[in-house]
């Protein structure tokens, strides 16, 4: 990582303002240029996919969880001016074009596909999602196209299991906002089928929370800062797994 960081930084890594504090309401639209996936997403969605299974400590029960990466990394930075109509916000916009393609290329050093995999891996999925602590949990190498996201209502798999669900990060959006100051959002959503291939129940929020060290001023730790995104990014999917486990439930589930 340390040989990527050197090309990243010598490009010009972009300062950011100090203080922080986590935005409550999800992020307003992105520009089309903030939106763009990076090149590496776009590398990785067009290949084939890898799927891994990860067993239960002891025997399964037959229920699966099926992860997918975000495929979109993006950053957004407004200012004062875009509180003034449209043309305000498309001077800051432009004004900010460089430190969002700057950004935009360290999250995805960071948080590529396989680090958001590595990312949930690393925390206890069954426990934080209240699934059967003997399910089979299958993450892919392919992330989910986000224009798709909504659309499809089939599951993303081949998998005929009669317990299954689908766990799919959506966004990855660092915003630095002239108010709310540095944070790192991520949308996430929970897709759980019932036996005759319908969802039987959905849940998509985001998660958020501030940052200190992203993104890395010049001279300062890129490493730390890219690691920070990690550890973030992972606290948001706590904090969204612990609304989705007290969203509204048909009896039947959990």
């Amino acid at each position: 990582m340390k040989r990527i960081l050197k090309g990243l930084i010598a490009a010009g890594a972009m300062a950011a303002a100090p203080a922080l504090a986590q935005e409550a309401a999800p992020p307003a639209a992105p520009s089309a240029q903030a939106a763009t996936a990076t090149d590496a997403n776009v590398a990785a969605a067009a290949s084939p996919d890898k799927v891994t299974a990860i067993a239960p400590s002891g025997a399964a029960d037959g229920c699966e969880l099926h992860v997918f990466p975000a495929e979109r990394m993006r950053s957004l930075i407004t200012g004062w001016l875009s509180g003034f109509g449209a043309i305000g916000a498309a001077i800051d916009a432009s004004s900010h074009a460089k430190q969002n393609a700057n950004n935009q290329s360290l999250l995805a050093t960071a948080l590529d596909s396989p680090s958001q995999i590595d990312a949930l891996n690393s925390l206890d999925l069954r426990g934080l999602l209240k699934l059967s602590p003997a399910t089979t949990i299958y993450t892919h190498s392919t992330p989910v196209d986000r224009h798709t996201m909504n659309k499809i209502k089939d599951r993303r798999s081949d998998s005929k299991a009669a317990c299954y669900q689908e766990l799919i990060v959506a966004d990855v959006l660092y915003q630095k906002a002239a108010i709310y100051g540095r944070s790192l959002k991520t949308l996430f959503m929970v897709r759980d089928f019932g036996t005759d291939n319908k969802i039987d129940f959905e849940y998509k929020a985001w998660g958020g929370n501030g940052l200190k060290l992203f993104p890395p001023k010049e001279g300062e730790d890129a490493v730390a800062a890219l690691d920070e995104l990690v550890s973030v990014f992972k606290k948001n999917f706590t904090e969204y797994a612990g609304n989705e486990a007290r969203a509204p439930r048909t009896p039947e589930k959990r």
